[in-house]
């Protein structure tokens, strides 16, 4: 058996999407998925509908479903902002 070597898997996960050219997209969609997990994961700590939600963030029902639709990557960062203040949460963004 020839042994592998060591290092982090992702290093050359990340450098073979940046070949391909859909590094950034691939980033974007698993952002936005772990955004939306986290949004339903506290909405449900708190108890809250969509509808109250929505009510509580003043906006519509269909612009929390996209906030909220982890395939939709299109959202604001006021909505983001909004959502996390009604559930208690801070949004933190930082570049890398």
């Amino acid at each position: 058996m020839s042994k592998q070597k060591k290092g982090r898997i992702g290093s050359a996960f990340d450098d073979f999407l940046r070949e391909e050219g859909t590094y950034e997209q691939t980033q974007a969609v698993a952002i936005k998925r772990v955004l939306a997990w986290q949004l339903g994961e506290a909405m449900k700590a708190k108890g809250l509908t969509k509808s109250e939600l929505a009510r509580q963030m003043n906006t519509s029902r269909s612009q929390l479903n996209r906030l909220l639709d982890p395939e939709n990557e299109g959202v604001e960062l006021q909505t983001l902002a909004r959502a996390a203040h009604v559930l208690g949460r801070q949004l933190k963004l930082e570049l890398v």
